[in-house]
């Protein structure tokens, strides 16, 4: 491509730029253009977004694999017959460029000297090294396997829209069991948005409640359209979930880092719908073979405590019982009659001691004491005269006896 050239300005000629004297245009532009093209070729490390071809000569763009980063380029004709032919939208690619500053349009272009796929050897040594890491943080532990679910409430489904692994999965977890409920989020399983729609896609699910099981299913493809499962903010996306996730990605052939921190790794989508949903006619027949095997288990119990209890109803001692009875009747009897027994010595003995003790009581009681000719005497006041000095001569004295009391007036003491 040909350009008009602008005459360069020597150093010596213009000075700073100032208000007094502010640099032409084309001084800016030959400036810029001699910084930019003092940056010589680079090798650039990239992925192809975008690739469109215009009168023979390539126009596209180059985006960061990690970083939200994207640069213009263009390959000319004559150089586009020296690059891979299969080169397209999507591909994992280094490329050999130079800046170059076009003075008359104020324009950059990103010119294409060489460009090349990123060797598998390289690729995959990267994706070893990540997966080391990865492990040696713990995140492959099985440990960390969550169980799946016998017969998940809901089931959510990251995969591409109307895609074959969609269809796979819905037809074949609906043959099992009809009634399956599904929430799907789509998202890219290729290119450039393919990261960004997975995280978001396992976050979204992963935060409802009602799904139980995460599938994430694509059908297959080559190595690089598979790299977006290998990358390192998908693969912590999947460990952070607390819901179960079924990788479903690729054939067995393919493995990349998602299969590692799933829960489960499935072969295909098919396997994945056949992993998660129960069948229901094997469930069925289960069932029915169980309770055929608890109806025969119990028939066969009832029928040996049958027999048992018939064998017991045969022996002699059950087939007349009355003998228990007469038996317990006569004991009865016996036992009642040692009790009047021993209940009539009871009362006969202590009816013993009561009389006693009243005889006893009685012999030392006062009033017999008066029956045998003692009497007591006691002043006016009721004080009981006890000697000879308790009663002054004159004193008004009750004399108690046996029958009765007397009146009396006491002398004094007397001589003995």
């Amino acid at each position: 491509m040909s350009e008009t050239r602008t005459p360069r300005f020597p150093e010596g000629e213009r000075g700073p730029a100032t208000a007094e004297s502010p640099w032409p245009v084309a001084l800016l532009g030959a400036k810029i253009r001699d910084y930019i093209d003092r940056l010589g070729t680079i090798w650039v490390e990239g992925q192809i977004t975008q690739w469109g071809v215009s009168g023979g000569n390539v126009y596209g763009k180059l985006k960061d694999l990690e970083a939200d980063a994207t640069v213009g380029f263009t390959v000319w004709s004559s150089v586009r017959a020296k690059i891979p032919a299969d080169l397209k939208q999507g591909d994992h690619v280094v490329v050999l460029m130079k800046a170059n500053y076009w003075v008359k349009g104020g324009s950059l272009t990103m010119q294409v000297l060489a460009m090349k796929h990123v060797g598998l050897g390289d690729l995959l040594e990267r994706l070893e090294r990540l997966r080391s890491s990865l492990a040696a943080e713990g995140l492959f532990d099985p440990s960390r396997k969550k169980a799946l679910p016998f017969l998940p409430h809901r089931i959510g489904l990251i995969t591409g829209k109307d895609s074959d692994a969609e269809k796979d999965v819905l037809r074949n977890a609906q043959l099992r069991w009809p009634q399956v409920d599904f929430r799907i989020v789509h998202a890219a399983v290729q290119g450039d948005r393919t990261v960004p729609d997975v995280v978001r896609a396992i976050e979204r699910l992963d935060d409802d409640p009602e799904v139980d099981v995460i599938i994430i299913a694509r059908g297959g493809g080559d190595f690089q359209n598979l790299l977006g499962f290998s990358d390192e903010k998908v693969v912590r996306a999947a460990a952070a979930a607390t819901t179960p996730i079924v990788s479903a990605i690729g054939h067995e052939a393919d493995k990349p880092l998602l299969d590692d921190v799933a829960d489960l790794r499935a072969s295909t989508p098919t396997d994945a719908a056949k992993r998660v949903v129960p069948d229901v006619t094997e469930q069925s027949a289960i069932v029915s073979q169980l309770r055929s095997r608890v109806t025969v288990r119990l028939s066969s119990i009832l029928s040996t405590e049958m027999q048992r209890l018939e064998s017991l109803r045969t022996r002699p001692v059950l087939a007349n019982a009355h003998w228990i009875v007469d038996r317990r009747a006569e004991d009865l009897t016996r036992y009642v009659a040692r009790g009047v027994e021993l209940t009539e010595r009871v009362v006969q003995h202590e009816e013993r001691v009561v009389a006693e003790s009243t005889a006893r009581l009685r012999a030392l009681s006062p009033q017999r004491t008066l029956a045998r000719g003692y009497t007591i005497t006691q002043t006016a006041d009721g004080s009981v005269v006890r000697a000879a000095g308790d009663a002054a001569a004159g004193e008004t004295l009750r004399v108690t006896t046996a029958d009765g009391a007397l009146g009396a007036v006491s002398s004094g003491p007397v001589d003995h």
